[in-house]
């Protein structure tokens, strides 16, 4: 069987979206039959139409499953042809499979990652479009659990059969020797003898980094001895640097008084080395008007670096994060449950080494990604 992955967000595109497709490409149990056909080169939209940009994916849909003697790359083969469509995206791109599939006996199966599904049922139109993809589709494969609870909300009770959950996954290989720069980070930034509580990410309301920076005023009194740590780039940045004026001295200031530091964006290997270094991670993410955590990766990543998390209690979230088993769930909007995970972590040692070595545990055993590209491959080729 030919698989074909039908997405807009691919490497070398940046986010989370590209980065489990990338990844499932790479772990896919028989490499030598899975293509994919992305946006990279602009070739799916077409922004210079002023209506249905989305029209040169049937096109090029069209031909990647019709391929000529010589095939175009990515069908590199001759007389590869293509079984089934892996749908990245259900809206544009689940259109152009479902019409495409009126017209041949070409199948497909739709990933669901959470805000993707959301957004798609603001607008009636789009939601009448996404129910007939979803009821035509072999299979739902739903990142999470939480989506799948949406997917099954919109589709009829016959078609539940069709949702399997399947999360994505870590490379187990990211974490290595080279990311341990402790001792460069220590003195840097004079943290010398300090809890270090760390965030990565977009700077974003969602995030809920604002609200990490409301509970450190009573969390200080407490653990005088913390530092916050936000490492990332965003349009709340400002929002968020002024939130912290509170607790941390000017930009710039390093001393050992500074409560919160801003690293702006930065790259794989210092987040890996931030993540070696903390205490804490961080990311109590909220649901904001549909717009939520599918999962959160980064929260494996942090407990396969061996660290604690405090994560928000929403969307996917509790897919990735046990409450008490491999970090502390929290009620995102609520300042004095942030303030209490984080006292609570900070003031007991054995606690945090005990979360996250059970994180790191759960990280390599239930989330590697051979395990989860096999799911996905188990489910398509039955």
């Amino acid at each position: 069987m030919k698989i074909l992955l039908f997405t807009l967000e691919y490497p070398p595109f940046k986010g989370g979206v590209a980065n489990v497709y990338e990844n499932i490409v790479k772990h896919w149990p028989k490499e030598d039959n899975i293509f994919v056909l992305h946006n990279n080169e602009n070739r799916l939209i077409n922004n210079k139409l002023p209506v249905l940009k989305w029209l040169p994916a049937i096109w090029q849909l069209w031909r990647a499953i019709k391929p000529k003697k010589s095939p175009q790359p990515p069908f590199t083969k001759e007389g590869s042809k293509i079984n089934h469509v892996l749908v990245g995206h259900i809206l544009p791109l689940g259109t152009a499979a479902y019409i495409i599939s009126k017209f041949t006996k070409i199948k497909y199966s739709v990933i669901l990652h959470g805000m993707d599904l959301t957004f798609s049922f603001k607008k009636k139109r789009k939601k009448i479009l996404a129910k007939k993809i979803l009821k035509k589709a072999e299979n739902i494969i739903c990142m999470n659990n939480y989506v799948a609870e949406i997917a099954r909300e919109i589709i009829c009770e016959k078609n539940y059969n069709k949702i399997k959950v399947v999360n994505p996954g870590i490379d187990n290989k990211l974490l290595t020797a080279e990311y341990d720069s402790r001792g460069e980070l220590i003195k840097k930034y004079n943290l010398q003898n300090k809890i270090i509580l760390f965030s990565v990410g977009r700077l974003v309301k969602r995030k809920g980094f604002d609200k990490v920076l409301e509970s450190l005023p009573g969390v200080l009194k407490k653990v005088p001895n913390l530092v916050y740590v936000i490492a990332g780039a965003g349009p709340d940045e400002e929002y968020l640097k002024s939130k912290s004026e509170g607790v941390r001295h000017p930009i710039g200031c390093r001393t050992p008084n500074s409560k919160v530091i801003f690293l702006g964006k930065i790259t794989d290997k210092e987040k890996w080395a931030w993540l070696n270094l903390c205490d804490i991670f961080i990311m109590p993410s909220r649901n904001i008007e549909g717009d939520f955590e599918g999962f959160g990766i980064v929260f494996l990543e942090a407990n396969l670096a061996g660290k604690p998390v405090i994560a928000g209690d929403s969307g996917g979230v509790s897919d990735a994060i046990e409450n008490a088993i491999n970090g502390l769930l929290v009620d995102p909007e609520d300042i004095n449950d942030i303030t209490y995970a984080i006292v609570k972590l900070s003031k007991d040692e054995n606690l945090r080494k005990k979360f996250g070595e059970r994180g790191r545990e759960r990280a390599i055993n239930e989330f590697n990604w051979e395990r989860q590209a096999e799911k996905i491959y188990k489910i398509i080729d039955k």
